[in-house]
């Protein structure tokens, strides 16, 4: 897996932003109270704000309910966004495809060969369940991808550093991984991004086309983010997003 430093990527005013041919993968942040709450009617105009300032047609999102469901983006789909899933596919330009998060971990696929991108949200359940393996079959059934060839990038999420777990939840995941202890947990506190790293190898991903900004929501001070428990519950959401150039 590839750390990037924050002098690896162009950050702008709201968001963390990288470039892969003629894919943009985009994560913001809490500069300037940003919040993307598809709930509130602020949320959704910062949301639509979007397609202008991304030059894009349409921005996707769904109703994110913590599973392992997957749903494709075509071009016409009436009502996507009541959809209720965790990861969305597209091959479609100028479309924005997105996850909300507010500690639980967001992940871009890209397949620059096939012009194929992927959003995911996987929080403890969602990890748990595997979502990302799900996410990469739906890409290599819908279009050809090869996995050997898909670029991933995981965004800034609660880390092992700060996410402290049940007893019983880490048994749970440490029956379900089979992860050495030492790699996947501090005590009690867990690592997603190693179950979801261990998930993306298996599934036949290159380490070292794996990234991350080993940025944590709750406690990273250079950038400002949201976070459900930093804020004990009083919390906005980010917006991690990709979508493909025309």
């Amino acid at each position: 897996m590839n750390y990037l430093h924050l002098n690896y990527f162009e950050k702008g005013n709201d968001f963390i932003k990288f470039q892969q041919g003629k894919i943009e993968i985009v994560f913001s942040t809490a500069e300037n109270n940003k919040n993307f709450n598809r709930n509130t009617e602020d949320g959704v105009r910062e949301l639509e704000s979007l397609i202008g300032k991304f030059h894009s047609e349409n921005v996707e999102y769904l109703k994110q309910i913590h599973s392992n469901k997957v749903y494709t983006y075509r071009k016409g789909d009436k009502d996507f966004k009541e959809n209720e899933g965790d990861a969305l596919i597209t091959n479609e330009e100028k479309t924005i495809i997105g996850v909300f998060t507010a500690d639980c971990v967001p992940i871009i696929l890209v397949d620059e060969e096939n012009k194929a991108i992927a959003a995911i949200h996987s929080g403890w359940k969602g990890t748990f369940l595997s979502i990302v393996s799900e996410t990469i079959l739906r890409m290599k059934e819908e279009y050809n991808s090869k996995v050997e060839k898909l670029v991933v990038y995981i965004g800034p999420h609660i880390r092992k550093c700060c996410y402290e777990v049940s007893e019983e939840l880490k048994e749970q995941f440490s029956e379900r991984f089979g992860i050495e202890d030492g790699k996947l947990f501090d005590g009690r506190n867990l690592s997603l991004e190693e179950c979801i790293n261990n998930d993306l190898i298996n599934s036949g991903v290159l380490e070292e086309n794996i990234n991350s900004l080993g940025i944590c929501t709750n406690c990273e001070k250079e950038i400002k983010l949201h976070s459900y428990r930093k804020s004990n519950g009083a919390y906005g959401r980010l917006f991690s997003f990709v979508y493909i150039k025309e």
